[in-house]
């Protein structure tokens, strides 16, 4: 993938990644006015919150490479 390709990319992720943070708090909010939260539900939006985490720290690692001074 090219420079662009990745930049675009990880705005992709980025937003799915801000999309989960929005379904986990209403997600979140139900569960407190029903009383009580779909555990299973959570633990599975939260493990796709952090694999995308991951993937953006991996493509952010491409296009900004450390520089040892």
């Amino acid at each position: 993938m090219n420079e662009q390709e990745l930049r675009k990319r990880l705005q992709l992720l980025r937003s799915e990644h801000r999309d989960l943070d929005v379904a986990i708090a209403a997600l979140t909010e139900a569960g407190d006015q029903r009383g009580f939260v779909d555990q299973l539900q959570m633990a599975r939006l939260k493990k796709r919150k952090l694999a995308l985490k991951d993937r953006i720290a991996a493509i952010e690692d491409v296009l900004l490479p450390d520089i040892i001074a």
